[in-house]
């Protein structure tokens, strides 16, 4: 369209010159472009230009046939075109003067190789005026851009002349060497290489299109030792290499690089401290050249328990192990017993070693109790648990709920799981201004939903929350607000594993999964280094070492070692150990892993080192049993039960634990084949956390008796009670002395005793939250009732006057110990009163005389059921012993044999008494008969034993 223009303004002026004298004037300058651009290929001279190259005059007329002189030029006439630039290799062209038509072309061969692009200027010149062209005039200078095509000239070669590696038999390589060949052509398309192929047939290597060579198969050295293979190369533009380059891989016999002097079992006996896992291990790595060695050790634990050897202490007993702060503490997924019972229903994962584990499969949820925490925590408060979930789903899945008990809906704080986000549900309290609070926490975890154990805590002060997972600290990714709850007078209800909807009556937004040691901790929150003990490991890797060489996990039960000498990686290996601090450690397999990289100088031939697998087994420790023992049956006045103090339910009670060891033969015996391993039981010293009381047969009527214990003496030692109708438990981990000396302190009161004749009571101590259990230890106590003789006299006020007041002596009545008899104060009365008295005394004396013969006859049936073996202790300081001087020396004889009877069999109950136990009881003994020999023998001694149980 410009050219167009351009020509027909000239043919304008062409008309114009018609009517006018015919002036040649040179007025104006040549016009072109002001940018070209061009290509030309390497083979070809001719340059494509974009746009054409044409210069236009204003100057130039049309000439007309027959006008001008021959030979005579117009100045508007372009005569020619420059080219400025040093060694421009292209030259300009003028194809017709008359429209300005010019090509570019090159002056001799282009290279492409060389130089891809050219740049240079151009301008155009018209003719002038006169004949010599004097006075021409040139155009603006254009820039041009001239881009040299390649073609495919040249062939790919290969970098190297040959390749050589060196591969071991009986391995699969992911990659043995590479081969690299590169093309000379400047364009893409032509100086890449699209592919390699080995040219030799029926070889075990495969080459990729980067020139990567791998084996097919396992090769063999008895088979092959070397390999010749001749590979080519491509480019792009399916030009073949011009010389193929030769290949040898060379087969090496077996050397199997790895771990030698690897034990895969190693047993841990428990107590025995640091235990090396690799003593004589050594990496052999078959002569390669080695750059740097990594090695990660790992011990897998994630069958036991929570993820490692951990205490099994109760949760509760752990926050004060590890330094929490007294008060306020309450586990909500307590250990099932008389005095915590809301989780018998719960299943729990009987096969870790005694970790409280609960199971939540989305149908199961408990209430806890009112009293247990108050409705409105105090801030700042900690929540921390043990959990187990995933994967992930679209409901809201509650870990801890606390909702309206009837009537709403509304819940007042929560702790649940949604789409792998831990969310902590905070609603304030009514409050004077109704003002938007924070109210939901989230934060998003991958914890959450890997089906792995994780310790979580929750430290809230508010309006700030934080998270720790595993020890490590995560702040919420998003916090929303809500109003306060409104004032309302209904109750709220704690459960767990599910909310409780109290406008619906059901449970919802049920958990599935595992929790386990679920506690709050109200008016504090817990500091870094607590939650880093209650997540600590027990047992894991050590090595005593520098630590720059090391690294270890949190937990450590992994660490990494580098270096680059064998020799001393070796040594590093070799002082890597497996310790467990716990007295008595979870007995089973601890999977251990070797993971080693090798690097090789330039990566040449490098050394895959196997995996090692191996296993720690813990042996199963000397368990300790735990043993009670003391006075099991034992009687008392019902005025001491009576009393403010009431009776001591636990004397003597001694608590002893022991272990049996085996003995090993001595040295000149074990030629002997008859010589076997001794056996020997051993006293040892370790904590309790758990004595429960509870009472056999009825329960406990809080209207009339309890079991009572100081609260100072249990908070002077750390530990807690709760009691129930059931009895009580003592709970908290202290020495077997402390535990002693507080059940001594036990003491029973029954403040109505009438109807009372005998109770009996169960006490069970525990170790490591009831792994190890002590016997059961019952105790028999019985209610002597005394008897005044005047109730039976027909409410005589005076006794015989022949009945003298007697002081007894402590009498030994068939091994038991009566004591402290009270005296018979009496007055002498009337002959016919004597009378009365007496007769009615004998008749009541001969009824109690055959009841006691039917009670002591069942008494021993049951005894010889039972299979009793104890001493009883009988303290009857309430028995009113009267001298009664109506009955003959026969009956009195009778008694004696029957005490013989009685003393025999007691004696055969003799044989279990601790020596301590037989000294005292000859030197009572002693004393009673000497008490006996200064009384009158020909006294007949009775009383009331209508209640005695034998």
């Amino acid at each position: 369209m410009l050219l167009q223009g351009v020509m027909s303004k000239m043919s304008f002026t062409t008309e114009v010159s018609r009517t006018r004298p015919s002036v040649t004037v040179n007025k104006h300058k040549p016009w072109i472009e002001t940018t070209y651009h061009g290509i030309v290929t390497e083979n070809d001279d001719k340059v494509l230009l974009d746009p054409p190259l044409i210069a236009l005059d204003k100057d130039a007329p049309l000439r007309y046939a027959g006008e001008g002189a021959a030979g005579a030029t117009s100045s508007g006439e372009i005569c020619g075109f420059r080219i400025h630039g040093q060694n421009v290799p292209f030259e300009a062209v003028v194809l017709d003067k008359s429209t300005g038509e010019g090509v570019i072309r090159a002056k001799g061969p282009l290279d492409c190789e060389l130089q891809k692009e050219h740049t240079f200027t151009l301008q155009a010149y018209d003719c002038g005026e006169g004949p010599d062209g004097a006075n021409m005039k040139k155009s603006h200078k254009a820039t041009v851009h001239i881009q040299v095509n390649d073609i495919n000239e040249y062939a790919p070669v290969f970098k190297e002349k040959s390749y050589k590696a060196t591969v071991m038999e009986g391995k699969q390589y992911d990659s043995i060497l590479r081969v690299e060949a590169v093309d000379a052509d400047c364009s893409f398309q032509f100086s890449q290489i699209c592919s390699y192929d080995i040219v030799t047939p029926e070889v075990p290597f495969t080459v990729d299109k980067d020139g990567y060579i791998k084996n097919t198969e396992k090769l063999n050295y008895g088979k092959e030792r070397m390999y010749k293979l001749t590979v080519t190369a491509y480019d792009c533009g399916k030009n073949r290499a011009s010389e193929d380059v030769l290949v040898k891989i060379n087969v090496k016999p077996t050397c199997k690089p790895g771990w030698t002097g690897f034990n895969k079992r190693i047993e841990y006996e428990p107590g025995t401290g640091s235990l090396p896992l690799f003593p004589s291990v050594h990496l052999e790595t078959c002569d390669e050249p080695i750059t740097s060695i990594q090695a990660n050790i790992e011990l897998e634990t994630n069958h036991i328990g929570k993820g490692c050897d951990r205490d099994t202490y109760s949760e509760k007993a752990l926050h004060k192990l590890c330094g929490a702060s007294g008060g306020g503490t309450v586990e909500l997924l307590p250990a099932p017993s008389s005095a915590t019972n809301w989780t018998v229903g719960l299943p729990t994962d009987n096969g870790h070693d005694s970790d409280q584990v609960f199971e939540f499969n989305g149908t199961q949820a408990v209430k806890v109790p009112e009293g247990v925490v108050s409705t409105s925590l105090k801030e700042p408060f900690t929540v921390s648990v043990w959990m187990r979930h995933g994967p992930g789903a679209h409901d809201k899945e509650t870990v801890l709920c606390n909702s309206d008990k009837t009537g709403m809906n509304r819940h007042h704080y929560s702790l649940y799981v949604h789409n792998c986000r831990l969310i902590l549900l905070l609603r304030q309290e009514p409050t004077e201004t109704e003002n938007y609070k924070p109210a939901e926490f989230h934060w998003k975890l991958d914890q959450v939903c890997d089906k792995e154990w994780h310790h979580y805590v929750v430290n809230v002060e508010f309006p700030s929350v934080s998270l720790f997972v595993d020890g490590a600290s995560f702040e919420p990714f998003l916090v929303t607000e809500d109003y306060p709850l409104r004032p309302s007078k209904i109750d709220s209800q704690l459960t767990i594993g599910a909310c409780w909807q109290g406008g619906s009556g059901h449970m919802a937004q049920f958990f599935r999964g595992n929790l386990a040691g679920l506690m709050i901790h109200s008016g504090k929150m817990e500091n870094k280094k607590v939650i880093d003990c209650l997540y600590t490991c027990k047992e894991g890797l050590d090595v005593q070492l520098p630590e720059e060489v090391v690294e270890f996990n949190p937990n450590q039960s992994s660490l990494s070692v580098e270096g680059d000498d064998i020799d001393a990686f070796d040594k590093v290996m070799q002082h890597i150990s497996y310790l467990n601090s716990r007295q008595f450690p979870t007995p089973g397999i601890r999977h251990l892993r070797v993971s080693t990289t090798v690097k090789c100088f330039k990566e040449e031939a490098c050394v895959t080192v196997p995996d090692a697998e191996g296993y720690v087994m813990v042996l199963q420790p000397e368990e300790p049993k735990i043993s009670l023992s003391g006075i099991d049956h034992f009687a008392r006045g019902a005025a001491e039960f009576e009393s403010p103090e009431g009776v001591t339910l636990f004397p003597e009670l001694r608590i002893v634990s022991t272990i049996t060891r085996e003995v090993e033969a001595e040295v000149e015996a074990e030629d002997d084949p008859t010589v076997q391993e001794t056996v020997v039981s051993e006293e040892i010293m370790h904590n309790l956390d758990t004595c429960e009381v509870s009472a056999l047969g009825d329960e406990l009527d809080g209207e009339h008796e309890s079991l009572e214990l100081d609260p100072a003496q249990l908070t002077q030692r750390s530990l807690e009670m709760t009691s129930s109708t059931l009895g009580l438990v003592i709970t908290g981990v202290s020495t077997m002395a402390q535990y002693e000396t507080v059940l001594h302190l036990i003491r029973y009161k029954n403040w109505h005793t009438e109807a009372l004749f005998d109770r009996k009571f169960k006490l069970v101590c525990s170790e490591l939250n009831g792994r190890y259990i002590s016997n059961d230890f019952k105790v028999e106590v019985n209610v002597i009732h005394t008897v005044n003789p005047m109730e039976h006299a027909n409410d005589a006020m005076v006794q015989p006057n022949f009945i003298n007041p007697v002081h007894h002596a402590s009498v030994d009545l068939s091994g038991h110990n009566l004591v402290n008899p009270h005296q018979a104060s009496v007055v002498p009365s009337a002959a016919t009163v004597v009378i009365v008295v007496c007769v009615s005394f004998l008749v009541f004396m001969i009824v109690l005389g055959v009841f006691r013969v039917r009670a002591t006859h069942q008494g021993v049936a049951r005894d010889q059921e039972a299979g009793k073996e104890n001493e009883m202790d009988w303290d009857d300081s309430a028995l009113t012993i009267t001298v009664n001087p109506m009955e003959d020396q026969h009956s009195s004889e009778d008694d004696e044999e029957e005490e013989e009877e009685e003393e025999s069999e007691d004696g055969e109950e003799e044989d279990d008494i601790t020596s301590a136990e037989s000294e005292s009881s000859e030197e009572e003994e002693g004393a009673e008969e000497e008490g006996q020999q200064g009384a009158s023998r020909q006294q007949q001694l009775e009383w009331d034993d209508s209640t005695l149980t034998y």
